[in-house]
């Protein structure tokens, strides 16, 4: 298996790399300081085609492989967290469920727009008691004449202050499963509620959502039938967690390389302090964790293009990935010492916000329990 980037793959990293580093890495300390949706980014990644990347070209898409928008959404992250994980909500949760279900009109109004970035999407899943335990969501869809009724409320939702459509799990019917609902910004009965104060990610809005008998069409159920939601939403799971692993790579990598640009130039008795053994050890081992995890992520979404049985690996990869992601923006601020801890650093922003890919996707605890239970099949 030869998990180098072909010369497309090359290509489209490279133009990535570029845009990181010539427009959001200038703006990265700005937009996170303001705890604002970072608008101008986000269009400006819409007109490279990021959303459309990983649909196909009838859809309104560019047809490319996972590979190709893991490689992109890994220089968007090196560049703005914030950012990346606004635009991957926009390319996979938040749109995935209107092209693989919606109608034609859904798809006209609001699925193509937002493949052109002027919709937003966001996914409701998250519930105060239902975080990981799906079978606790608690959000409930009433079947009435020509529609459904929603009651309940959602926490956790990525950009949810800022977002055109919702795509909404709540159980339904006699038996109570869930249940996949499309539900649009000015739709009665919809509340985005107050916005959660993170550690980190500050410019990706996070807020509460509530249903108070939200009246949804029958045409806004995109389950084909009552009960079908967590088997679409169990096809998707091991991309998110793959692409996780890709933004974890790219705010790791922006911390190594800040971690050795400073090194090469802190001067302490009489040398650079990468002349110091100390300081090369924690550079290596740094730069050797990252390269383990870019390999398991390329590895796992390559089963993944390849139609092989890849739900194992890429929960693997999302747990490696983002734990040596996590350890690697501990080491560099070790390595910027004081420095580390000071705001007018970026390396402070690395650390909060690489704890963001812990969570999203599954947390690490729910990873190795996933691993586990494969293991015993």
């Amino acid at each position: 298996m030869d998990f180098a980037l072909t010369e497309e793959q090359q290509a489209i990293r490279d133009t990535f790399a570029r845009f990181s580093d010539e427009k959001i890495a200038p703006k990265a300390a700005e937009i996170d300081e303001a705890h604002a949706f970072p608008w101008e980014l986000f269009r400006m990644v819409g007109d490279l085609g990021f959303f459309g990347m990983r649909y196909p070209e009838e859809a309104g898409g560019l047809g490319m492989d996972l590979t190709s928008f893991c490689v992109a959404l890994e220089e968007v992250a090196r560049g703005s967290l914030s950012l990346a994980g606004a635009v991957a909500m926009q390319s996979l949760m938040g749109t995935n469920f209107l092209h693989m279900l919606g109608n034609d009109d859904i798809k006209e109004r609001l699925f193509r727009p937002a493949l052109r970035g002027e919709k937003i999407g966001a996914i409701c899943m998250t519930e105060p008691n239902a975080g990981s335990d799906l079978a606790g969501i608690a959000t409930f869809a009433k079947k009435v004449a020509g529609g459904y009724v929603l009651n309940g409320q959602k926490i956790w939702i990525t950009s949810a202050p800022v977002a055109d459509f919702f795509t909404v799990f709540a159980k339904a019917g006699d038996e109570r499963k869930l249940t996949i609902f499309l539900v649009e910004k000015d739709f009665p009965g919809l509340k985005v509620g107050r916005s959660i104060e993170k550690m980190g990610v500050w410019a990706l809005p996070t807020s509460e959502v509530a249903f108070d008998d939200c009246f949804v069409p029958d045409s806004h159920r995109l389950s084909a039938q009552e009960g079908d939601g967590e088997q679409h939403l169990r096809k998707l799971l091991a991309e998110i967690r793959v692409i996780t692993g890709a933004m974890a790579l790219g705010v790791g990598r922006a911390a190594l390389d800040e971690a050795v640009r400073y090194a090469g130039e802190r001067q302490q008795f009489g040398k650079p302090i990468n002349r110091f053994q100390a300081i090369q050890l924690k550079l290596a081992e740094m730069a050797t964790e990252l390269e383990a995890a870019t390999h398991i992520v390329r590895y796992a979404a390559w089963l993944k293009e390849t139609g092989r049985p890849h739900h194992k690996e890429s929960a693997m990869a999302k747990l490696f990935a983002t734990e040596a992601a996590a350890k690697v923006c501990d080491q560099a601020a070790r390595v910027l010492a004081s420095y580390g801890f000071a705001m007018e650093y970026p390396v402070q922003r690395y650390l909060r916000d690489v704890r963001f890919t812990l969570i999203g996707g599954g947390t690490s605890e729910i990873l190795k329990l996933i691993i586990a239970k494969e293991l015993s099949q």
